[in-house]
């Protein structure tokens, strides 16, 4: 449990679970609260194949990353939703390949930007830059001198939008959002994302949402057909929009894996 200690305590929400914390106590991390860690046990007894599912999913963001940077030659990478820093990070895969890779991450969590400086700690080649905002206004995003300064908008960039989503309801208009953040990238970009469904185990995903919901996180969970409307116009790599566990799988963590365990689905695809 972290030490508030020189933290912005007054911003931080200790005694109401967050999406990001339960995210890091069911993968073992250490930076959550009680709070988060009555919600991570109740979601888990509703699904018990839930820290799975979250391992799955964060096993896809470094399958991607490293695709992105070997296969597509990306440089750069717009990172919405970052969440609690675990190793490795995105820049840190991204770096791995390519050591001038430049990470600009967003999130608007003050934990995490209490957390941030294991964001920032890039190659010296490279740049990472952290800017503290909500997606959901891309406009405050795509504005920050931290965007601006770090990205070269006559390159392709990467934008990576990771369970997020399914936190986003139909009022505010996901597809839209992610839709104006990839507008401001040029052509050759790639838009890479996971989006929540309950297609596979709809009672037990059901029942997690509604744990969720009950802390103030309603969920809207997506279908293949809704999942789809993220990447209209765009080129999909192969092979297509997928369960995390299914997109180029390394040999690494999907052995024994079933489908039911995953909550899911999975997607590169390139602006034209």
């Amino acid at each position: 449990m972290p030490d508030n200690d020189g933290w912005p305590a007054d911003r931080i929400d200790t005694e109401s679970a967050h999406s990001a914390r339960i995210y890091d106590y069911i993968l073992g991390g250490k930076d959550y609260y009680p709070a988060d860690k009555e919600a991570g046990d109740a979601m888990v007894r509703e699904w018990p194949a839930m820290p799975v599912h979250m391992r799955a999913n964060r096993d896809w963001m470094n399958r991607a990353v490293r695709w992105l940077a070997e296969n597509a030659g990306i440089r750069q990478f717009l990172d919405i939703g970052t969440g609690i820093p675990t190793s490795p990070n995105l820049h840190e895969i991204a770096q791995s390949v390519a050591p001038e890779s430049r990470v600009v991450y967003v999130d608007n969590d003050p934990i995490v930007l209490t957390l941030s400086q294991g964001l920032l700690a890039s190659t010296p080649e490279g740049r990472t830059a952290y800017i503290e905002a909500d997606f959901q206004h891309p406009e405050a995003v795509l504005g920050s001198a931290e965007f601006l300064e770090t990205l070269d908008l006559d390159k392709p960039v990467a934008l990576t939008v990771i369970a997020i989503v399914h936190f986003v309801l139909d009022e505010d208009d996901a597809v839209g959002i992610v839709r104006r953040l990839l507008d401001s990238l040029p052509s050759g970009s790639y838009l890479a994302m996971t989006i929540g469904t309950a297609e596979f185990a709809p009672q037990e995903v059901g029942r997690v949402a509604r744990e969720y919901a009950a802390r103030g996180m309603p969920m809207r969970l997506r279908t293949m057909g809704e999942a789809e409307e993220f990447f209209e116009g765009l080129d999909l790599v192969e092979p297509g929009i997928v369960q995390v566990h299914k997109w180029h799988p390394d040999g690494t963590g999907e052995e024994g894996v079933r489908d039911e365990d995953i909550a899911m689905y999975g997607a590169i695809a390139r602006k034209g």
